[in-house]
């Protein structure tokens, strides 16, 4: 793996770094001094500097994040744009005109990718399980085991409606076992809880670099078997989305994109999966947001809020909190009391539910935590 140049933190203009308010969302979330810095330079997208000394090791690091057993089965292809167009590209170019998809849905973004296969004209069944309920696992090898016509699954990792972390490994099992191609959105979890698409037989997975990794908004990325992906061919709905064609021209280019790359942001990412490396990998991440989590849910509940979902099935990327049912209590009118004294939290956005969420992920700490929860307190002014 090559070295990526240096960040110009050096080279910055003398100002203040600090942000006003810490982003407790699920993406984009905040991000360190020197992500940032990252910024300050330009690049050139045909130059050898860029291309062969930060694309490609890019795209050699996210494989190894993705898989430390079999690297040298996959590869990981960067997609312009935000998040959803890279699980879009994903859909668009792994489903063939005569597959027949099956989407996963237990909130709005599992919901999203069954609209995404619907809008491509894709042959697609989706089960909703619900908001507040993970996939129905036996419904789920039914389906399988009885329509032949079925030949990809689909399911969001962390779904970020509740923060629901969903069963990957169980799903994974049983997809796999029906010998179907499995794609996974893992959007809001790549990078901060540890997987290994080869031992889980994950086909495509897609995340973007205003994630777990810590970047800045801008593109995404597709992490797919070489051997599927070469399959592909033609089969794209979309010529900005077509994966296969990107692969290809990277794979030719030596990391050249397509069409015009987002330079800053690819160079702040490389910056981001430098840091990645510099806390300890994805192990250390998970541990530093499952015990910002922990902190959070603690705090809370000390306080008296109630989480919307069983503790059994939180993540450590966001957590859903029921509004206080208080004649006085008003979201925005906390939100703001929150936003004065450094935080941005997030409203709610499961169906029927008063709600808000409050993230665990980015550039965050087990004691801004701390300061967050008596923030919180000071803020209750319903109370």
């Amino acid at each position: 793996m090559q070295t990526i140049a240096a960040a110009p933190v050096d080279q910055a203009p003398d100002f203040d770094w600090q942000n006003p308010y810490i982003l407790l969302t699920p993406g984009p979330l905040s991000t360190s001094p020197t992500v940032r810095a990252a910024l300050l330079r330009d690049w050139c997208t045909w130059d050898d500097d860029y291309n062969l000394g930060i694309v490609t090791p890019i795209r050699e690091g996210l494989v190894k994040i993705a898989s430390a057993t079999k690297p040298e089965d996959y590869t990981a292809v960067l997609m312009q744009g935000s998040g959803t167009f890279s699980v879009e590209a994903m859909i668009g170019t792994a489903v063939p005109a005569d597959g027949k998809l099956l989407v996963l849905a237990n909130g709005e973004y599992g919901n999203r990718l069954g609209r995404i296969a619907q809008t491509l004209k894709i042959n697609t069944v989706v089960h909703d399980s619900g908001e507040l309920a993970p996939p129905d696992l036996g419904k789920l090898e039914a389906a399988l085991r009885n329509d032949a016509a079925i030949t990809h699954v689909v399911c969001v990792h962390n779904e970020t409606t509740t923060g629901m972390l969903n069963p990957l490994a169980a799903i994974a099992r049983i997809v796999k076992g029906q010998g179907r191609i499995f794609l996974v959105d893992s959007m809001s979890a790549f990078g901060g809880i540890p997987l290994d698409v080869a031992a889980l037989g994950i086909d495509f997975i897609v995340s973007s670099a205003n994630k777990c990794i810590q970047g800045v908004p801008g593109f995404g990325f597709v992490i797919a078997r070489k051997s599927e992906l070469a399959r592909c061919s033609g089969r794209a709905r979309s010529v900005s989305l077509d994966v296969y064609d990107q692969w290809a021209g990277m794979e030719k280019g030596h990391g050249k994109w397509r069409f015009t790359s987002p330079t800053h942001v690819v160079r702040a990412f490389a910056q981001a999966m430098k840091e990645l490396d510099e806390e300890g990998g994805v192990a250390a991440r998970f541990a530093r947001y499952t015990e910002n989590q922990r902190r959070l849910v603690v705090g809370m509940e000390r306080l008296g809020f109630r989480c919307v979902l069983p503790h059994a099935l939180h993540s450590p990327i966001i957590t859903g909190f029921y509004n206080p049912e208080a004649p006085g209590y008003d979201f925005m009118k906390f939100y703001d009391l929150l936003k004065t004294k450094g935080f941005v939290i997030y409203p709610g956005k499961v169906t029927g539910i008063n709600s808000f969420r409050i993230g665990t992920i980015g550039h965050v700490f087990p004691e801004d935590i701390d300061r967050l929860i008596v923030a919180v307190e000071a803020s209750r002014y319903w109370v």
